[in-house]
């Protein structure tokens, strides 16, 4: 007699004490519009993105690779490696422009930022209708391009008709034959008190929003303690206005590191536009003398690269600095 195997059956889910899983709910398709909902903000987004690739991105990579070449023109170019580098480090041209750069930029943050903050702090004591006048009066000179302020400057510069000659002459009863563009020891103090003229408003601008929303009721109480004018701008206002400080600072290292249409202009009356003796050139009219008027473009990049570098450098060291201030206040 045969006995047929008996197979184990597993109880049904409900008795092993589980609950039976819900069915699945089945997606329901997309609508058209929808779609259109969600694909929008990546089309309005697509004419930014093309134009950064475009102007942003492909220049800088395309950049990066000619710094490598030597080039004759935009055409011809032949891969040197890092000659061109090694060539500017050791040109006693980029010695001299670095020079100029440094000293215009040292310039601009011990003379011009300053001027900007006296002026805002004047500005922001005032409480007349005149105040409005004042901002604009002072911060107008920015208006202009610096091809303008240069070509101006060039024709106060000029020697015995000169606006500032003159006044030179009535104030000390010499100085009327005083010669500020040909002269070596003068191109930088002339291009300085241009750049002073236009740029001392554009940060006074800065400041003077940053003292506007300085907290009253500090310097309040710091008066009621018998603190000075002194110590209330040392100890309350100075503190306050820090990160606008910081941020001032840093873009005006930047821009002092990138001159050059002020003094190419203002020098063009010389026999160079980069000044006697190169006493007006920079880092960037070297960049453009290789790049431009010698058709080297890719030692042009290379000294661009290392401009870029030595802002980034120094940057960061402006703002670890005034970090480290603002944690001693």
């Amino acid at each position: 007699m045969t006995m047929t195997p008996q197979v184990a059956t597993r109880p049904p889910v409900a008795a092993r004490g589980l609950a039976p899983s819900a069915p699945r709910a089945q997606e329901t398709p997309r609508t058209p519009g929808q779609r259109r909902r969600q694909v929008a903000p990546y089309l309005f987004l697509l004419p930014y993105l093309l134009i950064t690739a475009v102007f942003f991105l492909y220049p800088l990579i395309y950049a990066g690779i000619l710094a490598f070449y030597q080039t004759n023109g935009p055409t011809q170019k032949a891969y040197v490696g890092m000659s061109n580098f090694s060539f500017v480090v050791r040109d006693p041209d980029f010695h001299t422009a670095l020079k100029n750069t440094v000293i215009f930029t040292l310039c601009s943050i011990c003379l011009q930022l300053p001027l900007s903050l006296g002026l805002a702090l004047l500005l922001n004591a005032k409480n007349d209708r005149t105040k409005a006048f004042f901002r604009l009066a002072i911060f107008a000179p920015n208006l202009v391009g610096q091809v303008f302020v240069g070509i101006l400057f060039s024709i106060l510069f000029t020697p015995r008709y000169g606006l500032f000659n003159r006044f030179l002459h009535e104030l000390s009863g010499r100085g009327l034959e005083q010669v500020w563009l040909q002269d070596p020891r003068m191109v930088m103090p002339a291009i300085v008190i241009a750049s002073l003229w236009m740029y001392v408003g554009f940060n006074m601008i800065y400041f003077l929003a940053a003292l506007q929303n300085v907290d009253q009721s500090l310097i309040e109480a710091a008066k009621i303690d018998g603190a000075g004018p002194g110590s209330v701008f040392w100890n309350v206002t100075l503190p306050a206005i820090a990160p606008v400080a910081t941020f001032v600072v840093v873009t005006s290292t930047i821009g002092s590191f990138q001159l050059f249409e002020l003094p190419y202009a203002l020098l063009s009356i010389t026999t160079s536009p980069y000044g006697p003796k190169n006493s007006g050139l920079t880092i960037v009219g070297y960049l453009y003398r290789h790049a431009f008027d010698d058709g080297d473009l890719g030692r042009g990049a290379s000294v661009g690269w290392l401009l870029t570098f030595m802002i980034l450098i120094v940057s960061l060291i402006q703002i670890r600095l005034s970090a480290r201030f603002g944690r001693t206040q």
